[in-house]
């Protein structure tokens, strides 16, 4: 039922994928694939394994250069059998049931042994050592390779067997490793496992090390001994050559090498035979690994130079694996660090000033509601600080890590609200050139603030109260639904009850926003804050301007708490920074100060005049014949009119449409 495929590329024998049943394995060039194979003449998605009547079944799925099994071709349906090769381009993958017979012989070898880079048999320099007067290096190796006999010497087919199972093993081990200290400690054990040393170490060169100039900068990170000897580290004379040739060395009878005792502290220790492995990874060297035995009746062979260059190879995939790991951390926890720094600007700037008992009761309230995923109704006149309100519950709410959203409702035509808040699909209108989140996904796990709701058009209030209970939406264009959770604060200057008389305002979705009510009194309720809230927007200023002021005058005070402030805490904000960019001393005068005029008392009319005039009228009417007459006055001039008004321009056209009303002359 369980079989394994072993992956073989560039004349070695690489990954091990174990097959489940109930499982299909795709392989292909594509990163998506199970198994994916970096070789031009496989297809993206070559072919594919599953599991079928009690055996494994490989299928082409119709690739360019064709899937090959022992040199056939695979059309339809193919059946495995363990043992078999499956060829794909230069890639072999070996078909098994039984690790232990995983690896096919593919080249013809020398049977006299196994041999080096340079062509010279082990056996045959294990024969016919160097002089004496000569350093013992009687091997040297760049790459690791285990190949086996061509009379498929079972011996030798089960020790390389062994030595593949154990490196699969220790990979796996060294994956698990978590630090650089737990990497080495797996490493030597492996080591000592499966080879005859009995003393040895990982050193590690600093980051940014040459190494070619550098052998006495190596560190040892982790030692092992299997005696009382202690250990001794590697001279700048092996370390040297392992370092800059980048070459694993296997040196024997050392005590009786002159070169070497003198060079080298092994004398001291009495060291037989001493194996040192570079661990590099492309032009990247990590370090070394170093072992030695003081066992002269079982010195370290070949075959153990062999596995230690094969376990150096993994350990600088895995170093290489743990600093991209720390470069990450390091990167998120920098992220970390600005998302913090700049939620607390944030909430910096939600907080509310004023120590009068309006923001009293303001703060009281707030501190009820936020807690609570309560749906907030926030009310109150242009300018009063509605959004910084909303902050201040988003802030103070479990939420307060998930996004804040702020929305205009009054800032956008109907059908480009409904995709800012809902988004769209690719092609679902003309410029649509892309699928776009809307700020209701853009918030989900947060709070969205929907400004100016009442300006909402009645098919967008329908869409918005299905959210609000709790239903999916879809994108515009899209069929898909999509849930979120989310926290509405609304907030408008308009008169619901009104909207909601005169039809333009659903009552289901009114009574759906009212459930908690927030008022947030215009400044001239409140005059005692308007010093504080003065203050504090001169040192914003002049942090962000880098002017010298540093306070008002006491006549530059009287005059900012002697005006109506119709624009509230917005226009005495706007005042206070054309004070600090146009002042020129140290404190700001009352000549720094400019005021609109549309706060000064005396312009009202007295109350016996307003007495005089009355009529009865509604509201709405009234503001329609208010808002005529001043577009009279200011001979249509509606950016001027609205100033008068203390409206935006936007919202003026919006009422004149409702009005159904537009300049006599117009076409």
């Amino acid at each position: 039922m369980i079989a394994y495929l072993v992956v073989r590329e560039d004349n070695k024998w690489r990954d091990i994928y174990r097959l489940m049943p109930g499982q299909v394995i795709t392989v292909g060039r594509a990163a998506t694939n199970r198994i994916a194979l970096q070789d031009e003449v496989c297809s993206r998605n070559h072919c594919e394994l599953y599991h079928s009547e009690g055996a494994w079944v490989l299928r082409d799925l119709g690739s360019r250069n064709g899937t090959y099994v022992e040199g056939t071709a695979v059309t339809g349906d193919c059946p495995l059998e363990p043992g078999q090769l499956i060829e794909i381009g230069a890639c072999k993958l070996a078909f098994t049931d039984d690790l232990s017979r995983a690896f096919p012989i593919l080249d013809e070898e020398s049977s006299s042994g196994v041999e080096d880079d340079t062509g010279t048999a082990f056996e045959d320099v294990l024969d016919h050592p160097p002089p004496m007067t000569e350093p013992a290096i009687i091997h040297r190796r760049r790459r690791t390779r285990f190949r086996i006999t061509t009379d498929r010497d079972p011996i030798a087919v089960d020790r390389t067997s062994q030595v593949l199972a154990q490196l699969y093993r220790l990979a796996l081990e060294m994956g698990s490793a978590k630090d650089y200290r737990r990497l080495a400690e797996v490493v030597l054990s492996g080591l000592f496992e499966s080879s005859r040393a009995d003393v040895g170490a990982i050193l590690l060169l600093p980051e940014g090390t040459d190494p070619a100039n550098s052998p006495g900068a190596l560190n040892v990170v982790a030692y092992q001994t299997q005696n009382d000897r202690p250990y001794q580290t590697i001279s700048d004379y092996l370390s040297g050559i392992v370092l800059r040739e980048r070459e694993a060395i296997l040196a024997r009878d050392v005590a009786d090498d002159s070169r070497l005792i003198n060079r080298d502290s092994l004398g001291q220790i009495h060291a037989q035979s001493v194996i040192c492995a570079p661990i590099c990874l492309g032009q990247v060297v990590y370090g070394l690994v170093h072992l030695y035995t003081t066992n002269a009746k079982d010195p370290l062979d070949p075959e153990d130079l062999e596995f230690t260059l094969a376990v150096a190879d993994q350990f600088a995939v895995a170093m290489e694996n743990l600093r991209r790991q720390e470069s990450l951390a390091e990167g998120l926890e920098k992220v970390r660090d600005e998302n913090k720094h700049l939620r607390e600007q944030l909430a910096i700037q939600s907080e509310l000033v004023g120590q009068s008992p309006a923001m009293h009761r303001l703060s009281l309230k707030i501190a009820r509601i936020a807690p609570t995923d309560t749906t907030a109704l926030i009310r109150g006149e242009s300018g009063v600080g509605k959004e910084l309100v909303a902050r201040a519950i988003h802030f103070s709410s479990e939420r307060r890590n998930g996004p804040f959203v702020c929305m205009n409702c009054a800032a956008l035509s109907e059908s480009l609200l409904e995709s800012e808040l809902f988004g769209h699909e690719r092609g679902s209108f003309t410029g649509a050139t892309g699928r776009k989140v809307g700020k209701f996904e853009q918030a989900d796990k947060g709070t969205l603030m929907l400004d100016e709701v009442g300006e909402m058009s009645q098919a967008i209030q329908a869409k918005f109260l299905r959210v609000l209970e709790g239903h999916p939406f879809e994108r515009v264009g899209g069929g898909t639904p999509v849930n979120v959770d989310v926290r509405i604060v609304a907030a408008t200057n308009r008169d619901l009850e009104l909207a909601v008389k005169d039809g333009s305002f659903r009552r289901d979705l009114y009574f759906r926003l009212h459930v908690v009510e927030i008022i947030v009194e215009p400044l001239r309720d409140h005059p005692s804050d308007i010093p504080e809230l003065a203050n504090h927007f001169l040192e914003r200023f002049v942090k962000s301007t880098g002017r010298p002021a540093r306070g008002f005058t006491p006549q530059a005070l009287a005059k900012l708490a002697g005006y109506d402030w119709p624009g509230n805490v917005r226009e005495l904000q706007n005042t206070v920074e054309r004070a600090v960019i146009f002042s020129t001393g140290e404190f700001i005068a009352d000549h720094d100060i400019h005021l609109s005029g549309l706060g000064i008392d005396e312009e009202s009319p007295p109350e016996t005049e307003l007495a005089a005039n009355y009529r009865e009228i509604s509201i709405e009417k009234l503001e329609q014949e208010h808002i005529l007459a001043t577009l009279e006055e200011t001979k249509w001039n509606k950016s001027k009119a609205a100033q008068i008004l203390g409206i935006e321009r936007s919202t003026l056209d919006r009422k004149l449409k409702r009005y159904a009303v537009s300049r006599p002359n117009d076409v």
